[in-house]
């Protein structure tokens, strides 16, 4: 994301709303939005200055946060200035981290199927995170023959989507953010996806987005989710307008990696000494690290790609999985020809996934290595859910207004420009 797009985002305009404030032309504006060209020093001042005197106000609306891990996505959102009034997470172990990061007003749920619908509390913005699951899809005619209901609540039965439809049916939400890997379009032959489109948008009603991101452009980490947006009315809102910063040119592993030089405090845990020097408990046993390599020959030599990824400080990372803690083999820390590569400690995993922010604020891991690799390698990257949370911002407060169109800023720019050469 450029600095204008965030810039303009921070300070809660939409594209129509910067023409009028900022007073150039929407082709300008998109121009500057989208990278084509430079903005005026005078524009990018007047939104820093206007988003500097508006910090987010908390609790401008209300949210809550399904299968909440600990906690990835409520941090996205409240740095838009929701307030979470409900969380549901069933493993005891995120629950622990996710209190340890997060102040609660309301106790946190365990598992959503056994909570009913009218005591979650009323919300403008449902956030989930569900696992994906396979749908048993029988056709409608013959559930019709036999009397039983279609639609979701039949399809999705006894899967976790299906408490999220649940839950949207009864509350109505004005919005919804659902995140999942990337396989969910092809999950289970195209049947889970089909489902879940259907349910939101023909049976539920709403406007749905979808988009698949890689976190790479904000995160050193090749990590590719789709996000699912629904928005109750047709406000002109689209996930094809956020512009995220090229991934070409996002961070390197040197930007999460512990420097070992000394510039930063030792971490007992994980670092020690005056260089704060990672630990010997992450660096693989001989072992570990010969049966890696052979792992690895052996499918090489089958044609395949299955191998260990081993990474330095000019790399990019691939995605850090739940499985991380087994021998972390898809992310391993080169240390040179003279000693065995390492695994990432938490607080790198931590870094790796967003959580410790811009504000410099390292997130607490009050859990053992083993839940700390799962907990991060379940989570969402938190600078991708805040890329997508300011996009919906304007559309949640109402700030779009009846100003945003559906009709796409490129057609809106070229309908402009038209009037201007006639």
């Amino acid at each position: 994301m450029n600095e204008f797009s965030r810039l303009r985002q921070e300070a809660g305009y939409s594209i129509a709303q910067a023409v009028e404030k900022l007073g150039y032309c929407e082709r300008t504006i998109y121009r500057w939005e989208t990278g084509e060209s430079a903005p005026r020093k005078a524009a990018l001042e007047t939104l820093r200055a206007i988003a500097k005197s508006k910090p987010p106000a908390q609790g401008s609306f209300r949210f809550i946060d399904l299968f909440a891990g600990i906690g990835g996505m409520r941090k996205g959102f409240e740095s838009i200035g929701g307030k979470c009034v409900f969380t549901s997470e069933r493993d005891r172990f995120c629950v622990e981290t996710y209190l340890a990061n997060h102040e609660c007003d309301h106790e946190v749920a365990g598992d959503i199927t056994t909570v009913p619908v009218g005591d979650i509390p009323e919300h403008d913005v449902l956030l989930a995170g569900f696992p994906c699951q396979p749908f048993s899809i029988a056709g409608v005619s013959k559930k019709n023959s036999l009397g039983r209901l279609h639609g979701f609540r039949c399809d999705a039965q006894g899967t976790l989507f299906f408490d999220v439809a649940r839950i949207i049916e009864y509350h109505r939400p004005k919005a919804f953010l659902l995140e999942n890997v990337k396989n969910l379009v092809s999950h289970d032959k195209g049947r889970t996806f089909e489902v879940i489109r259907r349910a939101l948008s023909k049976e539920l009603g709403y406007h749905i987005q979808t988009r698949i991101i890689d976190a790479k452009s904000f995160v050193p980490q090749h990590r590719e989710r789709i996000f699912i947006v629904g928005f109750q009315e047709n406000n002109g809102f689209s996930m094809d307008d956020i512009v995220l910063p090229d991934t070409a040119q996002g961070p390197k592993m040197s930007s999460i990696l512990h420097p070992e030089d000394g510039s930063e405090d030792a971490e007992l845990r994980y670092t020690a000494g005056p260089k704060a020097k990672v630990l010997d408990k992450y660096t693989l046993s001989d072992h570990l690290w010969g049966y890696l390599q052979g792992y690895a020959e052996k499918h090489r030599a089958a044609g395949n790609g299955f191998g260990f990824g081993l990474v330095g400080p000019d790399d990019t990372a691939r995605t850090l999985s739940a499985r991380y803690y087994k021998d972390g083999s898809e992310i391993l820390v080169s240390q040179g020809p003279r000693k065995n590569p390492r695994r990432l400690t938490p607080r790198e995993c931590a870094r790796l996934m967003g959580f410790d922010g811009r504000d410099g604020k390292p997130v607490k891991i009050p859990v053992s290595d083993t839940q700390a690799y799962k907990q991060f390698g379940n989570a969402v990257v938190v600078p991708v859910v805040e890329a997508v949370a300011r996009h919906m911002q304007p559309f949640i407060t109402g700030a779009a207004g009846a100003d945003r169109t559906a009709e796409p800023p490129k057609a809106k720019a070229a309908a402009e420009e038209e009037k201007v050469v006639a």
